[in-house]
């Protein structure tokens, strides 16, 4: 069973979560967007209903879900020390190595989130949540990449108490917005030109073989959307040919930050659907043949 769902069909699963209140989805955009997100992660747009919930805006992956995740990527936990003040674990993955890290109570005090409703009536569960995500985001983060923790989102909105500064603010420098910019002047004419600096460089890792290097997203998306096109049409199994996009995924994790979650996504939906028709094509093939 394909996980590709139509968007017209999303677009009504969508309404029905929204009106359902579930999850704290507000509104059908909401639910849309988690859904595209499963979509692209490969799961069925469903999925997002259960592993996702929507705070303060934010889409939030459940600390449950992230550890599965991990798990079934290949990902090991132990749990080393499991109280209201403490919790403790090591996490280890073959691509990543291994990390035992902790949270206490007393770090939330120092950070300012201990004071809130969910750490004072579940301060342990609040705790896991936090080793969960940095544990799993230090050794192996390709599968939490752009998404935080319901718990992590919930503490967003801290804004540290800061000391209020009443020094009178600079004068305003009229060339600040000028200071990165190239300033031509002709000498004949007296003419003034301003360039803007050029784009840092979008380079695309290619596992196994020498990156390329690109000088605009738009091109970088390019030769990204052609490699996927080449493992789509490859005679590989619909298993290596996703195992091979997760590699070239994994290693331009910075470039798919840089670009943001909504870009990101929709890029990842765009190469799933890549390798649907690739299979789609390959079937035919084998059916005609």
């Amino acid at each position: 069973m394909s996980n590709i769902v139509p968007v017209d069909q999303i677009q009504t699963m969508a309404t029905a979560v929204a009106k359902s209140g579930l999850f704290g989805v507000k509104t059908p955009d909401q639910a849309m967007a988690l859904m595209l997100i499963a979509q692209a992660e490969g799961n069925h747009p469903a999925i997002a209903a259960r592993d996702y919930h929507v705070i303060q805006g934010r889409p939030a992956l459940k600390a449950d879900a992230m550890l599965a995740r991990f798990q079934q990527a290949g990902g090991k936990v132990n749990w080393d020390t499991y109280t209201d003040t403490e919790v403790k674990a090591t996490f280890s993955h073959p691509s990543g190595g291994s990390i035992t890290l902790s949270w206490t109570i007393d770090q939330a005090r120092k950070i300012g989130i201990a004071g809130k409703d969910n750490w004072k009536n579940y301060p342990r569960a609040m705790l896991r949540a936090r080793v969960i995500s940095e544990g799993i985001r230090t050794v192996y983060p390709g599968c939490v990449v752009g998404v935080y923790t319901p718990e992590e989102v919930q503490d967003f909105d801290h804004k540290p108490r800061v000391e209020k500064d009443v020094t009178p603010p600079a004068p305003a420098d009229p060339m600040a917005d000028l200071k990165s910019d190239i300033i031509n002047v002709d000498p004949n004419s007296g003419e003034i030109t301003i360039t803007p600096p050029a784009e840092e460089p979008w380079e695309l890792f290619i596992p196994g073989k020498e990156s390329m290097v690109f000088y605009s997203k738009e091109k970088y998306v390019e030769g990204l959307m052609e490699l996927a096109g080449k493992v789509a049409k490859s005679k590989m199994n619909t298993e290596s040919k996703n195992e091979k996009i997760k590699a070239l995924k994994d290693a331009n994790l910075k470039q798919f930050q840089r670009m943001g979650l909504i870009e990101s996504v929709e890029i990842s939906k765009q190469i799933a659907m890549k390798i649907s028709i690739g299979d789609d094509s390959e079937k035919k093939e084998e059916l005609n043949g």
